[in-house]
This record gives structure tokens, sequence and C-alpha cells, in this order.
């Protein structure tokens, strides 16, 4: 696992012991989400939610992100994040919560307002329907610290596990937020999403 562009290009990270724990966004998708997101990153605040090991949030801090909210309730994958944090010396713009990401400390921690908020959950949330219903409740929060030009990442299974255990091709409509802009990669997909509320015009996802 690496550090794919920026100041930290090419740098190895710790991965996670444990893909049953923890499962890293693959480098591909990675890079083809930062290639979506390009002249979002530099200078912004980001949330990497379900952060694992942290790739997702330390790349864009090596792009330039100005602070950057991990959260990992995982005791693990928390020390290992806290180790490639130390790596990159990125101490000073990173801030990391261990506890539940869809806890109220969580969301306390995020930046209001938020220009990237990154939410990487596992996939088996996606097939127990009370689970699924917290989840996106939780995520549909993030969105609200979206400032007006922000975006939130969704990662998901491909297609979409229903909430009766079918599957769903279409996207996931959210109450408040624009969106999903969906964008599939093999058995993953991820899905961009902006704050209704917040936004004044300018590029939007479909919806």
């Amino acid at each position: 696992m690496r550090i794919i562009a920026g100041e930290f290009r090419s740098r190895r990270l710790r991965p996670p012991p444990d893909a049953s724990t923890t499962r890293p966004m693959p480098d591909h998708v990675r890079e083809a989400v930062f290639n979506l997101l390009r002249g979002h990153i530099e200078g912004q605040a980001v949330a990497d939610v379900f952060s694992g090991t942290g790739s997702i949030g330390l790349e864009a801090l090596s792009r330039g992100a100005r602070v950057c909210l991990f959260v990992e309730r995982d005791r693990t994958a928390g020390r290992l994040l806290r180790e490639n944090v130390r790596a990159l010396g990125v101490e000073d713009r990173a801030e990391i919560v261990q506890a539940d990401a869809l806890g109220g400390a969580a969301l306390g921690a995020c930046p209001d307002p938020c220009h990237l908020v990154f939410f990487d959950p596992p996939y088996a949330m996606f097939r127990d329907p009370a689970e699924r219903a917290r989840l996106l409740a939780g995520f549909g929060r993030f969105i609200e610290r979206l400032d007006e030009t922000g975006y939130a990442v969704l990662r998901t299974p491909w297609p979409v596990p229903g909430p009766a255990g079918d599957e769903e091709i279409e996207p996931l409509a959210l109450p408040g937020a624009l969106g999903p802009e969906t964008h599939a990669y093999g058995s993953t997909a991820v899905h961009l999403y902006m704050n209704r509320s917040a936004t004044r015009g300018g590029p939007r996802p479909d919806g």
C-alpha cells in the first residue's frame, strides 16, 4: 500500500494485518477517485471516516489538503494509522479520533464546514437493513457539514446490496443531498454527493 501522488509519492504505508477487519481502497480505485476530485484537495479540510490505516486521508494530505480528520474504531488499525501519520511527519495536519464512526464524537470532530468527506464503511453494513439505515443516516449528517462546493464520497460494493438482500443498480439517493454521481470499478463503486442546503450553483453530481 503506497501513496500515489503528491509530496509523499511512492511512500509505503503500513497496511492492515487482517483484510476482514479493514479493507483498503485498491490503488487503482483510489487514483481514479482523486482524479475525479482534482482541484478539490489543495488547502482544504478533509474527513476520512472508517479510515482504517489511513490510505485515503494520507493521500489527500500528500496532495495538499490543509488538515484531515481520521475516524477509526479498531484499535489495531488505529495504531497502524498513527504509525503512518508519524512516518510521513504530518502529525500537525492530522487529527485521529478512535470512536464509532457514526457516533457523536466523530461528527463533533469533523471540520465545519468541511470540503471533502470520504466514507468507506465495511461492506457488511449494507447487507443488514438496520445497519444500512444507521449507516446512511450517519453519512447524511456528515454531508450536512460540507461547504457549498464540497463533496462526500461513499464507497460501496457493486452492485449495492439492497435492504431486502436484493441488488440495487440504481444509485442511493439521500434526503438533503444532491447526487449521487456513481462510478463503478468492477466489484466496488464510489458515489459522490453534495450538500443540497449549502450548494449555490456550480457543478453538481447527478440528482
